[in-house]
């Protein structure tokens, strides 16, 4: 039998109602760049972006014409898929909320003050729920 051949993840993508929305919340959140010929001006920018971080880890967005927002944590609409974001320390959590917010983000849950675990969930303006949290210390 031959040895599998594992994928490598691509990118990871998101449906939104609005591609160029979502894409510069993002963008404005990551701090990342729009990988080559994806930007505002490529051709399909109003169908599909694409996001590229300084590792190469890609975020896109592809628009469909309907998108029921989840209802987490009420389970009518599940979240489906959710992005984990890190910061390193409970300082950096508090001061991120207001540039979070200021994007489009809506709070979903504040366990800033957690002793077990640091993490804001929010949604985006497309209402996909996200977390940043500050990891927990190794062995911990």
């Amino acid at each position: 039998m031959s040895p599998i051949t594992h994928p490598q993840l691509a990118a990871t993508v998101l449906d939104t109602e609005d591609v160029a929305g979502l894409a510069e919340f993002y963008r404005g959140l990551l701090g990342w760049e729009y990988a080559a010929q994806s930007g505002p001006a490529a051709e399909d920018g109003d169908e599909w972006r694409t996001l590229v971080a300084p590792s190469g880890t890609r975020l896109s967005f592809q628009r469909v014409d309907a998108l029921p927002r989840s209802t987490w944590p009420g389970v009518e609409r599940p979240q489906q898929v959710h992005l984990d974001l890190t910061v390193p320390d409970a300082a950096a959590l508090r001061g991120l909320h207001p540039h979070v917010v200021e994007l489009g983000a809506t709070l979903l849950h504040d366990a800033s003050d957690d002793p077990d675990e640091l993490v804001c969930i929010y949604a985006d303006p497309a209402g996909h729920p996200f977390c940043v949290f500050v990891p927990l210390p190794a062995g911990g």
